[in-house]
């Protein structure tokens, strides 16, 4: 595994293997392998799309594609507004939890995944995917609010091919005392703030291992 990014590295706001920002054209060759053995289009579908599907139909969408079947109208991926989507198939993807124990997930469970967004941006589900075997992670550990998540990313990363996909160990959140979970729209402070303050990479994980009951 490479070296990981040391903190004065961090300070220093410059170029970074690991920051994602910093790596789109990783994540635009990621996606040309992908096209070579899975469908990638764009789609104009948006939040209220799925909701109005919802509506007439009475229950989320579910499965493969998207409400607009815009994998087959040849909507051009350059033009305003419109997402990038991977076409996953059907079936299950199954794993071992490390906590969970024996999971399995629908890889389009809610719709085709997308891999880019309306405003030209690749998502977390294909960066962390790349990123993951760039960087020859094999243990993912991460919040159990992202369990859903997994099924679609183990089938990408075998697209990429990735044979064998990282562990996975998913905990549960730290929470405040009102019950949501921890965010940075809320104030709360980031492993990165942490860190640049003098906070020990043990001492972090220690305390966060507390607050959830895993130490």
């Amino acid at each position: 595994m490479p070296d990981e990014p040391s903190i004065a590295s961090l300070r220093s706001g410059g170029p970074s293997a690991y920051r994602q920002s910093d790596n789109g054209a990783t994540y635009a060759t990621a996606v040309a392998l992908i096209e070579r053995v899975a469908p990638v289009y764009a789609c104009d579908c948006s939040r209220s799309t799925f909701a109005a599907w919802a509506g007439a139909n009475d229950r989320a969408w579910s499965g493969p594609g998207c409400p607009g079947r815009c994998a087959g109208r040849g909507l051009a991926r350059d033009a305003r507004g419109v997402a990038w989507r991977v076409a996953l198939g059907d079936g299950e993807e199954p794993w071992t939890d490390l906590v969970l124990g024996p999971r399995s997930g629908a890889p389009s469970g809610t719709g085709d995944l997308p891999i880019r967004d309306r405003h030209g941006n690749w998502t977390y589900a294909l960066c962390v995917v790349v990123d993951d075997m760039r960087h020859e992670i094999d243990l993912v550990i991460r919040g159990e609010d992202l369990v859903d998540a997994t099924a679609a990313q183990i089938r990408l990363a075998r697209l990429l091919g990735r044979a064998t996909p990282p562990r996975f160990l998913h905990h549960p959140l730290i929470r405040r005392h009102d019950g949501r979970k921890l965010s940075k729209a809320d104030g709360a402070t980031g492993v990165r703030e942490l860190l640049l303050a003098g906070g020990s990479a043990d001492a972090i994980r220690s305390d966060a291992a507390a607050a959830i009951g895993l130490a």
